[in-house]
């Protein structure tokens, strides 16, 4: 991991607080190898993979059989695992410069925004690479064997710009859901992360059971149809929302422990 050195970023040389958001901006991405090396090599991993089975799959179907034997790519969810890490990255980005930062006199108001718009950074960098790739991986017919992986059916069949909505959406989710998640860390240390987890669950418990008795599946399977990709993935701006403006609030309270 390359080390974050006072020369690296000097956060106390701008009075003005947009500059001083902008250095924090700076610190988190110091490291690239965490934000933007390391994720760019997990998905060509999950690219090679997923490439090697669709060749086997190929080499193995007679050609009459091929088209039917790729629909089942459509539902492949190999993309995910890249909004997994951004969770580990929001994670990472409060636990690990959080402390480093307020050794250098950054407010914890001017750190969490500085964070927070580090995240739209980089959900905007990822979400434009990913809808990128989708329209290589159509344009080139499943990268020549028919497979999908950025063109998968959870990322919406709505044109370019539909599927970037979705892509930088999600990723907004993941980053903040993962910041709140180190917050809660900072704050209580890992009882407040298991606390919050735990009801968490319960809601979601309980959701399912609210929609179970009352007969609601049925609905709930309509409101999904009817919203299609775009409109489901934009409902999570509220939660994502949510997390955010909660992560501010735990952090202004925080003290980084050893």
């Amino acid at each position: 991991m390359t080390a974050i050195t006072p020369e690296a970023v000097n956060l106390r040389t701008t009075p003005a607080s947009a500059h001083r958001i902008w250095r924090v901006v700076r610190l988190n991405l110091v490291n690239k190898w965490t934000t933007i090396w390391v994720p760019m090599m997990i998905m060509g991993f999950i690219w090679l993979v997923n490439y090697l089975i669709w060749w086997i799959i190929w080499a193995a179907t007679a050609p009459a059989d091929r088209a039917h034997a790729f629909e089942g790519t459509q539902w492949s969810g190999g993309g995910f695992y890249i909004f997994v890490y951004m969770l580990v990255v929001g994670i990472q980005v409060i636990s690990m410069t959080f402390p480093f930062a307020l050794g250098y006199s950054v407010t914890r108001r001017d750190f969490y925004l500085g964070s927070a718009l580090t995240f739209v950074m980089l959900a905007a960098g990822y979400a434009i690479g990913f809808t990128i790739l989708s329209a290589l991986e159509e344009a080139t017919g499943g990268w020549g064997l028919g497979g999908h992986l950025f063109t998968s059916i959870y990322f919406g069949g709505g044109g370019f710009f539909a599927r970037l909505f979705i892509v930088f959406v999600a990723m907004l989710f993941f980053f903040f859901v993962g910041s709140v998640s180190g917050t809660l860390y900072m704050r209580w240390r890992m009882n407040g992360v298991l606390v919050a987890g735990a009801a968490l669950v319960l809601i979601i418990v309980g959701a399912v059971a609210l929609i179970t008795f009352t007969s609601s599946w049925h609905a709930v399977g309509e409101w999904f149809a009817t919203m299609g990709p775009v409109g489901v993935v934009a409902w999570l701006l509220v939660p994502t929302a949510l997390a955010a403006v909660s992560g501010y609030f735990v952090i202004s309270r925080a003290t980084p422990k050893s």
